[in-house]
């Protein structure tokens, strides 16, 4: 013992040091602004033949931003991911100048369209506001759990909202928007955010119960009939908003995200069984009684029957098969020609002037978000959060799976917009809000945990304690 002792007596206990990364977000986040303002001027160069004039003004307030994103982070979430902030600045800055180059083909052929580049850095400020009051306010992502069913209640309501007689406004057929005045909002972009929230609230409370097997059928354990109940709702109202709103793509990413989180918390395979039995049942009796999900659906099949209204899937399709493995080049390509190219079909107009390599790249930046969306959920200490963050994490990947499926005509088309790229307030500052609190999770995850050890005390006397 006194061997032990003497060798020991004056060494202290090691620590281990956690590492904040705030520096290594700083230098992704100068990359992410070279990418934005580079493709920015690459657009001036490739359709003008100069660089835009206004280069230093729109350079500095995509710099301001993103600076201003890094030091709230810095200040109070200091141990939050260092790659998810820089992998949104990237995208969002790929997608203004995207939309720039629209802008430019349309003032060029003498089209009353647009602007909407400006219009989509406004509502990119607005969306960096959210961020910031997000991560200021919620200082702790545990304290969204106390507000599980007004999240619920929220979500409906602002699903509703559409509905009504003097507010609720139909666009390309789809009721989903709201509109006061002059201005528009899509709540549904709220309520998918305070559907993770009640979802992850009250799957935490009921996950026991829904966790419990039932009959077994071809080796799965079915869940018990007594809890079908959840999913049976979500169900509804998933076709409540596909028969009402005539909203394809929000039913499927409603309804997507309720199943995986369901199978998230309870890890019971039969979940997914049931879940697609009833997206199957209800997707063929969608077809067989919603118009505007028979034209969609033919449109997917045969795409070249002129008398399937087809245009702007067949531009698209044509767009991005001009451009090929590499692209014509920013400004080189005409993806004007597609309609919405700067909305829904945003990812063809960059398989248009990238190419293949371009849109590969563009999905590995999503794939990486969702990956650490999940990495978050591993390493957080709490069931809530977990659960939150797989929700939101699933989000991203749900939407970006249908709208890139429905371009590239792997599935029907569905009308949701491409996260951080495309056009589009509601959605633009919806996910820059989903963002922070993935940011919020993932410092509460990686801090270190409080010193609970007794004061400062050599080896020794603490084995003469012990002893």
């Amino acid at each position: 013992m006194s061997a032990l002792e003497s060798s020991s007596g004056a060494r202290r206990y090691p620590s281990f040091t956690h590492r904040r990364r705030r520096g290594a977000e700083l230098v992704l986040l100068i990359l992410s602004l070279v990418v934005g303002v580079g493709a920015y001027a690459a657009v001036g160069l490739g359709t003008k033949g100069t660089v835009p004039t206004d280069i230093v003004g729109y350079g500095g307030w995509l710099a301001a931003l993103c600076l201003l994103c890094h030091i709230v982070v810095r200040l109070v979430a200091p141990y939050a991911d260092p790659v998810l902030l820089p992998i949104v600045a990237a995208l969002n800055g790929l997608g203004l100048a995207m939309i720039h180059r629209i802008d430019l083909g349309y003032a060029a052929s003498g089209s009353s369209i647009g602007p909407f580049a400006r219009d989509q850095l406004i509502w990119m400020t607005l969306g960096v506001i959210l961020f910031v009051l997000v991560l200021v306010v919620l200082r702790d992502h545990r304290r969204l759990q106390s507000y599980t069913f007004t999240a619920g209640f929220g979500a409906i309501v602002l699903l509703l909202l559409p509905l009504l007689p003097v507010v609720g406004s139909t666009v390309n057929g789809s009721r989903i928007w709201i509109r006061v005045g002059p201005l528009g909002f899509q709540p549904g972009e709220v309520a998918k955010v305070l559907l993770v929230v009640f979802f992850a609230g009250y799957l935490v409370l009921h996950r026991d119960a829904l966790a419990l097997a039932g009959r077994r059928f071809v080796g799965i354990d079915l869940p018990r009939g007594r809890d079908l109940g959840p999913i049976l709702l979500m169900w509804l109202i998933s076709l409540g908003v596909l028969v009402f709103q005539r909203d394809l793509g929000s039913s499927l990413l409603f309804f997507g995200l309720f199943l995986v989180m369901l199978y998230v918390a309870t890890e019971r395979p039969g979940w997914l069984v049931v879940g697609a039995v009833m997206f199957t049942a209800g997707a063929y009796a969608a077809y067989l009684t919603q118009g505007h999900v028979q034209v969609r659906v033919d449109a997917w099949l045969h795409p070249f029957d002129p008398n399937n209204n087809t245009y702007q899937l067949v531009q698209g399709m044509y767009g991005m098969a001009w451009g090929g493995l590499v692209g014509r080049g920013l400004g080189q390509g005409d993806p004007t020609i597609t309609p919405l190219g700067f909305s829904d079909f945003i990812m063809a107009s960059i398989g248009e002037e990238l190419g293949l390599t371009g849109v590969m790249a563009v999905l590995i930046l999503y794939g990486l978000i969702v990956e650490r969306a999940l990495r978050t959920a591993l390493v957080c200490r709490d069931a809530f959060g977990k659960l939150l963050a797989v929700g939101l994490g699933v989000v991203f990947a749900l939407q970006v799976f249908v709208v890139v499926g429905g371009v590239t005509k792997l599935i029907p088309l569905t009308g949701l917009t491409t996260p951080f790229l495309s056009y589009g307030g509601s959605s633009l500052v919806a996910n820059w809000a989903i963002v922070a609190v993935l940011l919020r999770i993932s410092d509460q995850a990686r801090r270190p945990l409080p010193d609970l050890r007794a004061p400062d005390q050599d080896d020794a006397t603490q084995v003469v304690h012990l002893r």
